[in-house]
């Protein structure tokens, strides 16, 4: 089920919320476990099994690793790697096959199943539930219906933000009545993250549709407002998402930590990462780059941890040698930025506004390696293509409006009386509205993030 469906709006959203504020205390976790199996399985009930694997996989194996003794490695080991076993089999085959099939002279031949929905996301989250009580940061929850719904919390369940068991620990185990304040608090959140993604994102995406059709005819003009389209709904459709996510979480009376912090807004590469995916970056620097030594190592080793987690991310992404090309990529600029930008006095003068665009493009051509499609678009942004087509400067100045519209949103700064602040009172409502029809007329996208 996703958020921006009739269904799950008219419906469940309301019910959910409305079940959880009245129930009692013992019936509000079961409650919230069966709605969010609910969620998760209504477009393939086989995805439950699979859910289900991991919660008592993951609830069963810290259970047996406070058993102690000799066998508590082996345990861990064993249960990592049977974490990682479905997200390889499912994300990753296809593209190993592939990969084999293009260098062997003996080729694999086997279908593979479709891609379950945030499989990636509540793998991780499992991932370091395991990890942190190995290494004695989280308690073992005994209970399995705290553990589970930890697991498969319906509002960020399939596109995260990836969180850990310790931000939700005692709130899980509360789990008080929602407050009326963070029930219109959280609402307001919500609807503004579905603006970003039915107003916003679904909209610059299909200008950005229009020009990834054809590169020719789109010209070098049609080719970068094309890539800025998709900077913007790439920003748009996630960071709304995260909106939702956590204004859910807090009209079930649940804080969780932010996933995005403007950062479009951010003047170098190191400040953009740790303003964007913030839960994922997070989960790679405490779990990857840590072990394997972060910055307390020499200079070159450092710079080699660098390179094996944006490699690690980029893969996480998307079984495609692109999305590991698009994470290299990264790891290159911000090596390059540590050891010869940031701390520099000369650069630390330069006007915040131009390292704020040099950043921006950056990330911007980073996204064209992101969106696969290579050499057309490279060729369209060098001007291999020559002048845009009439029709595509048509349609260019049709979107022209709805881009300043994003640019002004994703990068002015925000006013000091409204910063911190929810929406306005009658805003939420006007916004929903327009949503609904917008929905009506035009349907929706799906989430960039479900592939991933």
């Amino acid at each position: 089920m996703l958020f921006c469906s009739f269904i799950f709006l008219l419906l469940l959203m309301p019910v959910t919320l409305l079940g959880y504020r009245l129930l009692p205390e013992r019936g509000r976790l079961p409650f919230l476990l069966a709605v969010s199996v609910l969620f998760y399985g209504w477009a393939s009930p086989l995805w439950i099994l699979l859910l289900a694997f991991s919660m008592v996989l993951n609830w069963g194996g810290a259970l047996l690793m406070t058993r102690g003794g000799r066998r508590r490695r082996w345990v861990f080991v064993l249960t990592l790697a049977l974490n990682l076993l479905p997200l390889v089999w499912f994300k990753y085959a296809g593209f190993l096959r592939d990969t084999w099939n293009s260098l062997a002279p003996w080729p694999l031949s086997f279908a593979t199943p479709p891609l379950p929905a945030g499989i990636s996301f509540f793998t991780f989250q499992a991932m370091s539930y395991l990890i942190d009580v190995w290494r004695g940061k989280a308690k073992v929850q005994r209970r399995f219906t705290v553990f589970a719904v930890y697991l498969s919390l319906f509002p960020q369940l399939v596109a995260g933000p990836i969180v850990r068991y310790t931000d939700l620990e005692a709130q899980l185990l509360e789990h008080p009545r929602p407050t009326g304040e963070q029930l219109t608090n959280g609402l307001r959140r919500f609807c503004a993250g579905l603006a970003k993604k039915l107003l916003l994102a679904d909209s610059v995406g299909r200008f950005w549709g229009l020009i990834n059709a054809d590169f020719a005819a789109a010209g070098t003009l049609g080719a970068w407002l094309g890539l800025l389209a998709f900077s913007f709904q790439i920003f748009f459709d996630f960071s709304g998402y995260s909106d939702m996510a956590l204004g859910l979480g807090e009209c079930l009376g649940l804080r969780m930590p932010e996933n995005f912090l403007r950062p479009y807004t951010s003047a170098s590469i190191t400040e953009f990462w740790r303003r964007w995916h913030i839960s994922l970056s997070s989960w790679f620097k405490e779990y990857v780059y840590i072990p394997l030594g972060g910055s307390h190592c020499a200079r070159w080793r450092r710079d080699v941890n660098m390179l094996i987690v944006w490699a690690l991310t980029g893969l996480w992404h998307g079984a495609g040698w692109h999305f590991v090309l698009w994470g290299l990529y990264f790891a290159v600029l911000l090596v390059a930025e540590k050891r010869l930008l940031l701390g520099r006095a000369w650069y630390e003068r330069l006007p915040h506004a131009l390292r704020q665009g040099v950043t921006f493009l950056l990330v911007m051509l980073g996204w064209g390696l992101f969106s696969g499609f290579g050499t057309p678009l490279l060729t369209g942004l060098s001007g291999g293509y020559g002048a845009s087509s009439p029709e595509t400067l048509v349609r260019c100045a049709a979107f022209a409006p709805l881009l300043l519209l994003c640019a002004c949103i994703s990068f002015l700064p925000v006013p000091a009386r409204l910063r911190g602040k929810a929406l306005p009172r009658l805003a939420a409502p006007v916004l929903m509205l327009l949503c609904l029809a917008a929905l009506a007329a035009q349907g929706y996208a799906p989430f960039v993030y479900f592939q991933f």
